[in-house]
């Protein structure tokens, strides 16, 4: 049986797709997500470039199909431990967290998050808004069940309240619930583990933490998601007003060779969701006046240099090709000025915005090299997932029966397409491999 199973670890839209793939060809599929609803960072998009299509509207009925598929076992809230065997037959040991909420009784009501005294910064959000410590991620979670954060309940903390267990008519709250180690015998495994957002605060001088409203691009995307904590409106964080001019720093921490940094690649999607966030501000406010510090624009993709031509030429957006260097705030207007080389006329400049958004490199996942060492695989210089062959086994990795996709691999996946392309791609790769076992 464990020929015709497989492990996904990772629930993003190219985890999803692995899954829907090889479920669809009689696989049995065991997705492992680390959080409570598969879904990764698409689900915190507003939409996507260069179409400008709505991301939850593509990435939700993927996600509910995925839920419901026969052939698919979702395991969320739980993490891979142990990884022992070879290809057609690896032994693994995943640890599922206790949600303290019964997933067979949960009906997702909300009643309970209702309820509940205690609000906690939101990480989906990117800790703009605020949720309950009993809670779903999202509207559109999956599966729909509450999960209750134990480090802000008051019961695991000061043994008071079970509010939540009083309203919930379905009996799902269970305080007493434990972990569990589930051991799965599996054929060959996926790795989809996505990316993590680099912190700008590594690069002092853009102020970042310092000055309110100097923003990362995925807060900017939570700000202007209709789902998000201001319900599609874009505000600035110290005074909650509307920004008349936007600035967007382009590299910040991507194509860095400084040591304490070490990205010296580039991100590949930077330039591009800029763009597509640029020409949402100005559907929302056809008057802001945007501008995009770049080093050089780099727009490779079908329809994305045409994007970029739109971004100028219908909504009026400027491009200054610079090296920013330094954000200052005026402390009686908290409006920031950028004082940046220019890189055409070799002079230094300055301009003062109301808001600043700093586009951030993608990096692998915190845990990555952890993941890696559980798996025996081998990782590059900036720690994402290696292939032995990126011609001819682009989704392989160094341990035969393993394998990748997604921005786990890198930035060479530069954007959402690229990484469903890739999800199909690794599970032709098993179904390939797999049947070769079969025949030994």
């Amino acid at each position: 049986m464990e020929h015709k199973s497989v492990l996904i670890i990772g629930g993003g839209i190219a985890g999803i797709q692995a899954s829907l793939d090889l479920a669809n060809r009689g696989f049995q599929v065991y997705l492992v997500e680390k959080s409570p609803s598969i879904g990764g960072r698409m689900a915190q998009l507003d939409k996507t470039f260069p179409t400008m299509d709505c991301s939850m509207c593509i990435l939700a009925p993927k996600m509910i199909e995925c839920g419901h598929h026969p052939n698919v076992k979702l395991l969320t809230y739980s993490e891979v431990k142990e990884v022992k065997g070879s290809v057609g037959n690896f032994k693994v040991k995943v640890l599922k967290k206790p949600r303290f909420v019964d997933e067979s009784k949960c009906t997702g009501c909300g009643i309970c998050s209702e309820k509940c005294p205690i609000k906690v910064p939101n990480e989906f959000d990117m800790n703009l808004g605020m949720r309950k410590t009993i809670y779903m991620p999202f509207l559109q979670a999956v599966p729909r069940v509450a999960t209750i954060d134990k480090d802000n309940c008051l019961l695991f903390q000061k043994g008071v309240c079970e509010i939540c267990q009083k309203f919930c008519q379905a009996g799902a709250v269970d305080f007493d619930q434990q972990p569990e180690e589930i051991t799965l015998n599996v054929g060959a495994i996926i790795v989809a583990t996505g990316f993590d957002m680099f912190n700008p605060e590594q690069i002092p001088p853009f102020g970042y933490k310092r000055y309110k409203d100097v923003i990362t691009a995925m807060e900017l995307e939570r700000l202007l998601c209709a789902s998000g904590p201001t319900g599609g409106q874009l505000v600035r964080p110290s005074d909650g007003k509307m920004p008349k001019s936007i600035a967007f720093i382009q590299c910040v921490g991507s194509r860095d060779r400084r040591e304490w940094i070490n990205n010296a690649y580039c991100s590949s999607i930077c330039c591009k969701y800029a763009v597509k966030d640029a020409v949402l501000i100005k559907e929302h406010d056809s008057h802001a006046m945007i501008t995009i510090f770049y080093i050089d624009m780099r727009a490779f993709g079908r329809g994305f240099q045409e994007f970029v031509n739109r971004a100028k030429a219908e909504y009026g957006i400027n491009f200054t090709r610079s090296n920013p260097g330094e954000i200052t705030e005026d402390p009686e207007t908290k409006r920031l000025t950028i004082w940046f080389e220019d890189n055409v006329t070799r002079t230094v400049k300055s301009l003062t915005f109301d808001l600043v958004v700093l586009c951030t490199a993608l990096v692998p996942r915190k845990d990555s090299a952890e993941l890696a060492k559980t798996l025996g695989i081998e990782t590059d210089n900036y720690r994402f997932f290696k292939s032995p062959d990126l011609i001819s086994r682009p989704v392989d990795t160094t341990v035969p029966g393993i394998f990748a996709c997604g921005y786990c691999l890198g930035p060479k996946t530069g954007d959402i397409p690229d990484s469903v392309t890739q999800a199909s791609a690794a599970a032709a790769r098993i179904a390939e491999v797999l049947a070769e076992v079969t025949k030994q």
